[in-house]
């Protein structure tokens, strides 16, 4: 059968090379308008509020609940019929991604402790970026094992859980229980209806919109509400099922969230000033030095530490074909903070600090993504001639 242009178009966006290339364009756009005369027109545009939210906050809180929620489907197929679904598989990625953030904290703690704002940052380094490792994976380690990108997916998405709870304890900033109350209750009609076998998006979409209301309206970080939802959504067909809701979902979502969720994000988080002085004011800034040193030497550590001490005290195995060496260039990758660090930056420091901070997760993203780079390119070659 032949497909649309409509279809084929949201496949093309599907691939992780692409989702990686859209969010990198956004990124230049957001520094590019941030940094000429169109400055005041692009940070009006941001600030613009529409009902209690400016257009940055609808970005912040309603698109990325699109990214969580498909960050949530992918996480339960993982570690229902997925990877994650065996132990032996699963411990690896899940040690890794535990090693890729506490140590990324405890350095970063180390290089910031005591200045200001650190009490409050000492998270940023923690989440490594789904898209953004996994189109750089995608562009430059063709040669490598499919293993590779199972095990960057499994630790990414570990990764992004860990920094969701981090989020929704942290920055909790007030407490409505009827609120709260009420996103139970529709967290558990939605459950129920998948039990049921209920496919209606007549009913899916309000309970969804309606769960997305009230955890904004209780003060837990309204993307929390996109991952529970995607937990909560059916990952095994029955028999007479094409696929499996989770499938389904995830298959009709990924466009929207690579496409255009996350850039638009990306468009309004990332323009931050990238001047000669402020990038000196950034640099004195401790806590931005600390952000950088927990993504670029952090994550490495952490990453492929975990992964040496599991496989030597024999807890776990290398994925299948893959050596140290191309360990330590995944591992690299895990220092590709971007999303969920530039979200954390935003919630935790006031504006000025967020954005000298920002500045260093993207100095940091981009530097680990240019090694991370050189190293997979390398071990692609080293696989192809062996």
């Amino acid at each position: 059968m032949r497909r649309s242009p409509v279809s084929e178009f949201a496949r093309y966006l599907r691939t992780e090379t692409v989702g990686g290339i859209i969010l990198l364009g956004a990124t230049a756009v957001a520094l590019l308008l941030a940094n000429s005369p169109l400055r005041e027109a692009y940070q009006a545009v941001r600030d613009f509020h529409i009902w209690e939210l400016s257009v940055g906050d609808w970005a912040k809180d309603g698109l990325l609940a699109v990214f969580f929620f498909v960050a949530g489907l992918e996480l339960k197929r993982e570690l229902v019929v997925g990877e994650l679904s065996r132990f032996k598989a699963a411990i690896l990625p899940v040690l890794a991604a535990v090693g890729g953030m506490v140590v990324p904290i405890g350095v970063a703690l180390a290089v910031g402790w005591g200045a200001p704002g650190m009490d409050q940052a000492w998270a940023i380094p923690a989440a490594t970026d789904i898209a953004f490792a996994l189109g750089v994976l995608s562009l430059t380690a063709s040669g490598l094992p499919s293993s590779a990108r199972v095990f960057l997916l499994s630790l990414a998405v570990v990764d992004d859980l860990g920094a969701i709870i981090i989020i929704a304890v942290l920055f909790t900033a007030h407490f409505n229980l009827v609120a709260a109350g009420a996103a139970v209750v529709l967290l558990g009609l939605y459950a129920y209806l998948q039990h049921k076998r209920i496919r209606s998006s007549w009913l899916y979409v309000p309970i969804a919109l309606g769960t997305w209301f009230a955890v904004h309206e209780s003060g837990v970080h309204a993307t929390v509400a996109g991952v529970a939802l995607g937990l909560l959504t059916r990952v095994r067909k029955d028999p007479y099922e094409r696929e499996a809701p989770a499938i389904r979902l995830e298959h009709r979502l990924q466009p929207l969230s690579a496409g255009f969720a996350v850039p638009a994000y990306a468009l309004f988080a990332a323009g931050v000033p990238v001047s000669p002085s402020a990038l000196g004011q950034m640099l004195d800034d401790r806590v931005a030095v600390a952000v950088i040193a927990g993504l670029l030497a952090g994550k490495l550590i952490g990453i492929f530490g975990a992964t040496f001490a599991a496989v030597r005290l024999k807890v776990a195995v290398l994925p299948t074909d893959l050596g140290w060496r191309d360990m330590a260039a995944v591992s690299m990758l895990g220092g590709v903070g971007f999303t969920v660090s530039l979200l954390i930056a935003d919630l935790s420091l006031d504006a000025g600090a967020a954005e000298r901070v920002k500045a260093a997760v993207l100095l940091a993203s981009a530097a680990a993504s240019l090694l991370a780079a050189a190293m997979l390119v390398r071990r692609s070659r080293a696989h192809r001639a062996s």
